[in-house]
């Protein structure tokens, strides 16, 4: 299966009611894109070390907030070394590690800030078992 099929087919699929993330994406260590929704946002990759580094120290965040595509969340819960989730007003990010990619989805009401969660981690920990 190809990463793209990933982001169209586990990522972006209709919760019901015709309500999706609004964008999502599998991203290297090192930003690279492996697969990405038509609308992701362009992330810079400094914003991309921030959160590699984060996942090591998440004091930053807490300090400066999370930063993608230029837009700041605040970081409202997380598991250290495993998952980031921030929010800026009505939207949200839910940003998952594996060994190798970051599993990213932000979203916007109506979809609910647990909806996103569940989403990103499942892919996410599918990806894990399969020592991605």
């Amino acid at each position: 299966m190809s990463w793209q099929t990933y982001v169209d087919s586990y990522l972006m699929y209709d919760l019901g009611n015709g309500r999706t993330l609004s964008s999502a994406a599998i991203l290297g260590h090192d930003g690279s894109v492996w697969a990405q929704s038509p609308n992701f946002p362009a992330v810079k990759p400094e914003e991309i070390t921030n959160v590699m580094n984060a996942f090591d120290d998440s004091s930053q965040l807490a300090q400066n907030g999370l930063y993608l595509s230029g837009s700041k969340y605040m970081v409202i819960q997380g598991e250290a070394g495993v998952v980031i989730r921030g929010k800026k007003g009505s939207a949200g990010v839910t940003i998952k590690k594996t060994s190798s990619a970051l599993v990213i989805g932000l979203y916007d009401e109506p979809v609910a800030p647990g909806e996103c969660n569940v989403v990103v981690e499942r892919l996410a920990d599918y990806l894990i078992e399969q020592n991605y």
